[in-house]
């Protein structure tokens, strides 16, 4: 095993959402995803409908509601609005990972169960995250059919005119938890996954002259799990951290951040597709990127011209870009990011630029000042 549960990666990740049908369009079009797989009325599951889609390394799974009795999706999406239920880990051996977690203090969500049908059969097993989220351990390797039993062929033919967005994996995952949970959930994670502390952001790290957060960084020891956790800190203004917790109402997934081999290309083409992002920070962050001299590949008025951050990071540099709050309620996102050299961190170097930007978008809102 590469880590203490025989962690291969992160798999599925299974978002909430009001209308599980638009969510798909959306993620086809903008992300160019293709949807793979099924689960509805068609394949015999009456109360709720899925779609996942794929590109790559990535599965996003998109699941709504359909009938009124269905509380376990409603009440997410009543409380929080759409966003992440659950990110899955596939893993050797799902019974032996979940009992290393409850073992070291994960509270069961879902035992290990075989699930199958005349393609094989699929274990997973889950343990609590946050307040309503999850993790799950999920494993395949007996399955020839399309995901998992209970989904099949597409039924949904989306014919979408888009653009190739050369996004490949999830890098990460980020939670927002509310004061003083910060570092409840970073023992949580690193007894029940065998994680460590990789990175931890204290006091004056991450701040504008008006708000601030402290964060800490969870990975396995291979570094293929990566999971920053934030938490508010008390500025002049209510933070990013807050207005989540706030608008979210609780404490949740912030945002995924997915990797390419060419953050230019892939942040053209998805400006092309129609997918906004957070305000260009101003000239002179390029002028003093330019003046530091920094040996980048990139040429620095691409990265101007798309908005696109850039940041040193041990013996390498990373690039990175965020968008918009995807949904209605100014909670969940992504990140684009690329890692140039053997970057490990997650750009400290940007933090000023990418908070005033996201306080640009928070005072458009209404959500800037403490109440």
């Amino acid at each position: 095993m590469a880590n203490s549960l025989g962690v291969r990666g992160y798999h599925f990740i299974e978002f909430y959402v009001g209308s599980a049908k638009m969510w798909a369009y959306w993620l086809a079009k903008a992300f160019s995803m293709k949807v793979t797989a099924y689960s509805g009325p068609e394949k015999g599951i009456k109360d709720r409908v899925s779609y996942l889609l794929t590109k790559n390394s990535m599965k996003f799974l998109v699941t709504s509601a359909l009938k009124p009795y269905n509380y376990d999706v409603l009440n997410f999406v009543n409380r929080h609005g759409d966003g992440v239920k659950r990110w899955s880990l596939e893993v050797e051996n799902v019974e032996d990972a979940f009992n290393f977690a409850i073992k070291n203090g994960g509270i069961p969500s879902r035992r290990p169960k075989k699930y199958e049908d005349d393609n094989g059969y699929v274990y997973d097993a889950a343990i609590k995250l946050y307040d309503d989220s999850e993790i799950v351990f999920f494993n395949n390797d007996n399955y020839r059919g399309n995901f998992r039993p209970g989904f099949g062929d597409p039924v949904l033919k989306i014919n979408i005119d888009t653009i190739d967005t050369c996004l490949d994996k999830v890098d990460h995952i980020v939670g927002n938890v509310r004061e003083n949970e910060m570092d409840l959930w970073v023992n949580y994670l690193n007894k029940t996954l065998g994680l460590e502390t990789f990175l931890e952001f204290g006091v004056g790290d991450i701040s504008t002259k008006y708000s601030a957060l402290l964060s800490k960084v969870v990975r396995s020891k291979d570094k293929i799990i990566r999971n920053p956790i934030n938490e508010p800190y008390d500025g002049l203004k209510k933070s990013q951290i807050e207005e989540y917790i706030d608008e979210y109402t609780g404490s949740g997934i912030q945002h995924i951040a997915i990797t390419t081999d060419n953050i230019i290309e892939t942040i053209k083409n998805m400006r092309l597709n129609g997918v906004e992002f957070l305000t260009t920070p101003p000239d002179t962050y390029y002028e003093m990127l330019k003046e530091k001299g920094w040996e980048i590949t990139e040429d620095i008025n691409e990265l101007k011209k798309y908005g696109i951050l850039c940041d040193l990071e041990g013996e390498g540099y990373l690039l990175q870009l965020f968008t918009k709050p995807i949904g209605d309620r100014p909670t969940f996102f992504f990140e684009i990011i690329q890692r140039r050299k053997g970057a490990e961190g997650f750009g400290q170097g940007n933090f000023q630029a990418l908070f005033e930007s996201i306080e640009r978008d928070q005072i458009l809102r209404g959500n800037f000042d403490k109440e």
